[in-house]
């Protein structure tokens, strides 16, 4: 009898922990995104929105990610720190604990701290602010994106190249703003340029004329600019009213994008800049992107930040793939020190600051296939691209 007993308890256990088994198998990957929808930088955020709806429904079309299926969630944060950080939450406490698509540095600063409460990651793909992966790091923030620091290691050599002494700097009096003044600020001290006009202008701003006729009294011959979305294509459309653009050399970054490239149109002709991510990189696993991308969007390339998102969710997904869990702790071991497979090629997450170590590369906008975008001239290896870890960033083990 008791054998009887011990053979039915055993057969009912294995029939649990198959079931069990089975339904770990078909957990859901929830990918949660608080972004900007409405606002200033609504342009970004649906972007960003863009690329994770696109490699949720690549994913899926595959059969998932080791049977599991992909979702994603989004929620507007209008680019403000108090809101993304709500919204960030509210995700979190519904399961979409895989955070991602952020667009303010402000915003990812503001979630950092609460991740383990909330218990969370988040991978940046937008967010610029060095702090990041700085002196603001956290256990489970992660980014794939480039770094204003690894913006000014391609600013530096170009800026060698370059004729013009004197320079003003047109930026948003934010994090990232702020980041890319300094980082500019020491490139042309490297160089031995001189800053004459120095203007960070709050988030938002619709009238740029003050700042404008500031730059064109200062006697500056090169404007470096740090502008994106609404703020950019505001500040370009009366730079250009106000023949800035004809009497200063201009160049910047996250400024004239490919969005910003398609609104503005001859008016970014010949402006220079940072270029973290391009439809034209020649690599295979971006020509597939690309082609598979204007499947999905007809009549349409990925812009930098579509190709940085996607990146960001290929190493979130190889990330659940390598842990085989899709519990937030487990993918943060697995993003931590492992190298991914990405559109640019083989990239290594470091262990010391959770900074993705990719290429960088420097362009301008002209005509090609007919069309004007970001051409790349210069390209930079990803260890000389990506600045060495912060001594600031304190991550455990």
């Amino acid at each position: 009898m008791q054998t009887l007993w011990t053979r039915r308890a055993a057969l009912a256990a294995a029939a649990m922990l198959a079931a069990t088994g089975g339904v770990a198998a078909q957990e859901v990957i929830r990918i949660g995104v608080p972004t900007a929808l409405t606002g200033t930088y609504a342009d970004l955020g649906d972007q960003a929105r863009r690329a994770v709806v696109f490699a949720v429904e690549e994913a899926n079309a595959k059969g998932g990610v080791g049977g599991r299926k992909v979702e994603a969630r989004f929620l507007d944060t209008e680019a403000k720190p108090d809101l993304a950080r709500r919204q960030a939450e509210k995700l979190a406490l519904e399961g979409f604990k895989l955070l991602t698509g952020t667009v303010a540095s402000g915003e990812g600063l503001a979630m950092g701290p609460m991740l383990q409460r909330w218990d969370a990651i988040y991978v940046s793909t937008i967010n610029k602010a060095n702090q990041i992966t700085g002196s603001a790091c956290q256990p489970r923030m992660f980014r794939v994106n480039r770094l204003d620091a690894a913006d000014g290691a391609v600013v530096t050599p170009w800026l060698a190249g370059r004729k013009e002494e004197k320079w003003a700097i047109m930026a948003a009096d934010i994090a990232w703003g702020r980041d890319s003044g300094a980082s500019f600020i020491k490139s042309t001290q490297a160089n031995k340029r001189t800053i004459v006009s120095e203007n960070y202008s709050p988030f938002g701003t619709n009238d740029f004329a003050p700042y404008i006729q500031k730059i064109k009294d200062s006697g500056a011959q090169g404007l470096w600019v740090a502008l994106a979305g609404r703020d950019a294509i505001n500040f370009a459309t009366q730079a250009k009213q106000f023949g800035l653009f004809d009497a200063v050399f201009t160049a910047g970054v996250s400024f004239v994008t490919d969005n910003t490239v398609k609104t503005l149109g001859e008016a970014s002709k010949g402006i220079w800049g940072i270029i973290n991510y391009s439809s034209t990189l020649d690599t295979p696993e971006n020509k597939k992107f690309v082609a598979d991308w204007a499947k999905k969007y007809p009549g349409t390339e990925p812009t930098n930040f579509e190709g940085e998102t996607y990146i960001g969710m290929q190493v979130i997904l190889q990330a659940v793939a390598k842990a085989n869990s899709v519990k937030p702790a487990d993918v943060a071991k697995a993003l931590s020190g492992t190298t991914f497979d990405t559109i640019l090629g083989k990239q290594l997450m470091r262990k010391e600051d959770h900074q993705l170590v990719g290429p960088n590369f420097f362009g301008y906008v002209g005509d090609k296939d007919g069309k004007l975008k970001p051409i790349i001239t210069m390209s930079v290896p990803a260890e000389t691209a990506t600045p060495a870890p912060d001594p600031a960033c304190k991550l455990p083990g």
